[in-house]
């Protein structure tokens, strides 16, 4: 219900913004009938030139005081008295609600919205974080260290506010509707990852998200178990369970300190000595493919190690040998400085200008 509240009030904000165009455009139309008015007024009724008609109108709706082009009979002068007072409401109205845009700050946000736009027509290959709580934020802080070009959306104002206070596009609107994760341009995403408060909320995103985009790679966080298991059938690529993990990294911290802080090190954080990355052979031009690893000499060129190599149909090799031969849709995992992994995507696509995650060295 929190959630469709604030959807509902996010839709307000955008009907007053349109509603006040809309009385600003009102109160200049009107303005104008009433220039109109009082110009073939004079001209018809008064006989005058329609320069002067239309001099006289605009003197007598600006009250400024000057004298009369021609003088005026009582018919003349009553007409102008009327004329006055139709231009001092008319006026007076625009005055109004443009002030009370001013106050309000509807032409900020309007200029806020319009900028916003304008970033979102130019993202793709982007990654989509849903929710920009806890999690969101580390996800977030992640991505920025790493280079990783990203969108916050989020229902709620304030953790928008937050997002852009350090830096961030972010976007306002409830994730699980289609109309939200279209304007965030979902279609041209990389990821999207649910982190949002609730299982069923992540659950709609996934689906609305694989509905819109079946090859995005999806990825949602998950209070229980039977979430986890009803968030995989709803096409999830990677479920997380924060509890079942947290669990899992705190024994393994007690059990192998050391092997953790390694790991830990190498997987997060912009202060890293080495780095691990992915990288697919997913061309069949690639002159690697078909190659072993001591043909390639990945090793030799780049100083990056190949520590395990996932297939196409999803058989892993850790350690792999130098006589491990390199195949079409292959996935190598591969450790190294930032230099190091640089080199080995200029090796491996040197057609590419940069790579798809960047290491950032500190």
């Amino acid at each position: 219900m929190n959630t469709l509240r604030l959807t509902r009030s996010q839709l307000s904000i955008d009907q007053q913004y349109r509603r006040l165009q809309q009385q600003l455009l009102s109160g200049i139309f009107l303005l104008f009938g009433v220039f109109l008015l009082g110009t073939s007024w004079y001209h018809l009724v008064e006989g005058w030139r329609w320069a002067d008609a239309a001099y006289m109108s605009v003197i007598t709706l600006a009250t400024v005081g000057f004298m009369e082009v021609q003088p005026l009979g009582d018919r003349g002068r009553l007409f102008t008295i009327v004329l006055i007072l139709l231009g001092v409401i008319s006026i007076g109205y625009i005055v109004n609600r443009f002030t009370d845009a001013i106050i309000q700050g509807y032409f900020q946000e309007g200029l806020r919205r319009q900028r916003l736009r304008r970033v979102m027509e130019a993202l793709s290959g982007h990654y989509i974080i849903c929710g920009f709580g806890r999690m969101g934020q580390q996800i977030a802080t992640e991505f920025q260290a790493e280079g990783v070009n990203f969108v916050v959306a989020d229902s709620n104002m304030d953790p928008i506010h937050q997002a852009e206070e350090l830096g961030y596009t972010a976007f306002q609107g409830d994730a699980t509707l289609d109309e939200t994760l279209q304007q965030v341009r979902i279609q041209h995403a990389t990821c999207l990852i649910a982190a949002l408060p609730s299982d069923a909320e992540n659950l709609y995103t996934v689906l609305s998200a694989k509905t819109l985009n079946p090859k995005i790679r999806a990825i949602a966080r998950a209070s229980t178990e039977e979430a986890l298991v009803k968030l995989q059938r709803a096409g999830a690529d990677a479920v997380i369970s924060p509890y079942i993990t947290g669990g899992k990294r705190m024994a393994a911290a007690a059990l192998r300190p050391q092997v953790m802080d390694f790991v830990d090190g190498i997987l997060s954080g912009g202060d890293r000595t080495f780095y691990i990355e992915e990288f697919e052979l997913a061309f069949e031009t690639s002159p690697y493919v078909g190659k072993t690893l001591r043909e390639a000499r990945l090793r030799s060129q780049s100083g990056a190690l190949v520590l395990a190599i996932r297939r196409k149909d999803g058989a892993a090799i850790v350690g792999p040998n130098a006589e491990t031969i390199l195949m079409l849709g292959d996935h190598l995992l591969c450790m190294g400085t930032a230099d190091q992994i640089r080199r080995l995507n200029q090796i491996l696509f040197p057609m590419r200008s940069e790579i798809p995650r960047p290491p950032k060295q500190s």
